[in-house]
């Protein structure tokens, strides 16, 4: 399996969500929170190009700002903003392997917070550390044991760990 946006986000919030999400095992595409991050990035940002996808990037927000073309990357709230972070850059990463070198933007539209990432040999030496410990992860026969964290209460994943 090739590393993902999505598998570097998960990846800082839950080694154990890496594991399933990297297998396959989905959460109920229903729940209420994934519906409602959805709900947000089609809702906001409508003046800016929406959407763009690559090999494992789902981009959601293309923007001209001050003459740069500038990545967004739309989350619901800064509680995870380490694992945002991380997913902005390794979409940076993949667009400066392909020869496109951009800026980058966490949008937060309920909090009102535009946070300015930009890939530095330093973040880029730590994303590539991140692909090596996803793919430990992801090869081994079963997913990590469940750690609980501040996140769990609100994970789509819940179920898979502390559920049964």
């Amino acid at each position: 399996m090739y590393i993902t946006g999505s598998l570097i986000n998960s990846y800082f919030i839950c080694p154990r969500k890496t594991w399933l999400f990297a297998h396959q095992l989905s959460p109920d595409p229903d729940w209420e929170l994934l519906e409602l991050g959805r709900l947000i990035t089609e809702e906001t940002y409508k003046r800016d190009k929406k959407e763009l996808s690559g090999e494992g990037m789902k981009i959601d927000v293309l923007k001209r700002e001050d003459g740069d073309i500038v990545v967004g990357e739309i989350k619901k709230s800064s509680k995870g903003l380490k694992a945002a972070k991380m997913q902005l850059l390794f979409y940076l990463y993949k667009l400066k392997k392909q020869g496109v070198n951009l800026k980058g933007e966490i949008l937060i539209p309920k909090e009102k917070k535009k946070i300015k990432v930009e890939l530095t040999p330093e973040l880029e030496s730590e994303l590539k550390k991140t692909f090596t410990s996803i793919r430990e992860i992801i090869l081994q026969d079963k997913p990590p044991e469940p750690v609980k964290t501040k996140f769990c209460n609100h994970c789509a994943y819940k179920e898979f760990c502390w559920e049964r």
